[in-house]
């Protein structure tokens, strides 16, 4: 396993991007045996640095990201986050969805780092690379601690997630949102069960999250709700958009954001599986659709976002409807108007 190119930057920009985040003596690995987390495997690290800094081609209205886990037993078969695996020398399929690197120091290496006077308080993103409340965090609890961090020193931050897990940190999150600058944007692509069950096999089901975002709201928090992906022939007929746009309007939600399948290396391989085992009669279409790279065809996403708006507008929400979330944060992806990545489907 390759440790030592696991590299981030730290706040102190002298010291070399490529500066290993930890060293193979510092990983602790362990199974637990309990249903939960049965066939998964925890590398435990201590890790040098928790803040990443954003590359600066990127699109995302955000500079620096914290990502206390890598992996995810979401084990969503589209997720973009995959390709990370192989920078360890792990696998990108189950192996991203069972290997999972939990950096149990993230919590007091942050406080650290928030205090050093290079540090100048931007805002932070959490869990736009692998969600920072699956199931690993109601084992390690490394959330609470780092909430608290970014409250003591009223750092601006944002979450997304598909995890309920956050709701046990309500009281934080309404702490934290008294003294800075707090955005909560909740995942939810659609509402079919049944294509839930086998796209996000480990993932809460649509309507648990659709309740989290419900009670983040009840509770004072605003929140809004991503959603994505939307997966061309699976989940965009106009009436499965607008259920969806209406199930979150009805949960509360201060705004909806629509986002279209993308399908970048390690998560484009793992979903032509799926989509070959579950939906052999599609493969043809999503060769066509995405023959020229990872991204949909410009006019099929301004289409989805067109009907998205117009159904938001007719239940009263929009992309930044009733105020907005303070800070809607998306996923992190590549530039889309850079030169199309030509990949074989299958």
């Amino acid at each position: 396993m390759r440790w030592d190119n696991l590299g981030e930057n730290p706040v102190n920009p002298s010291i070399p991007a490529d500066l290993a985040l930890f060293g193979a003596d510092a990983v602790t690995t362990r199974t637990f045996d309990t249903p939960e987390f049965r066939g998964v495997t925890f590398h435990e690290v201590r890790a040098r640095s928790i803040l990443n800094r954003v590359p600066g081609a990127s699109r995302m209205p955000f500079e620096w990201t914290v990502n206390p886990y890598r992996g995810c037993t979401h084990a969503c078969v589209y997720c973009f986050a995959r390709r990370s695996h192989a920078y360890l020398d792990l696998d990108t399929g189950l192996g991203f969805d069972s290997q999972i690197v939990v950096k149990v120091n993230a919590p007091e290496l942050l406080a650290r780092q928030l205090a050093s006077a290079r540090w100048q308080g931007a805002h932070i993103a959490m869990g736009t690379n692998v969600d920072c409340y699956q199931r690993a965090e109601g084992r390690y609890g490394l959330m609470p601690g780092i909430l608290t961090a970014l409250r003591d020193r009223a750092n601006p931050f944002s979450i997304l997630t598909k995890g309920t897990l956050i709701l046990r940190d309500l009281e934080l999150l309404t702490q934290a949102a008294r003294v800075t600058e707090v955005g909560v944007s909740v995942s939810v692509g659609f509402t079919d069960r049944e294509l839930w069950r086998t796209v996000e096999p480990g993932a809460p089901s649509p309507q648990s999250r659709l309740d989290t975002v419900r009670a983040l709201v009840r509770n004072g928090i605003d929140c809004g709700v991503l959603m994505a992906p939307v997966v061309p022939f699976l989940s965009d007929r106009p009436e499965q958009l607008r259920a969806t746009v209406r199930a979150v309007a009805e949960a509360g939600a201060s705004s909806v954001t629509p986002l279209v399948l993308h399908l970048r290396p390690g998560a484009r391989e793992w979903f032509a599986e799926w989509l070959g085992r579950h939906h052999p009669g599609l493969v043809r279409r999503y060769e066509r659709m995405y023959a020229d790279g990872a991204y949909a065809p410009t006019w099929y996403q301004r289409r989805i976002t067109r009907q998205v708006h117009e159904y938001a507008a007719e239940f009263g929400i929009g992309p930044a409807g009733r105020g907005g979330t303070r800070r809607t944060v998306v996923p992190e992806e590549p530039d889309a108007a850079a030169a199309p990545e030509q990949l074989t489907f299958l």
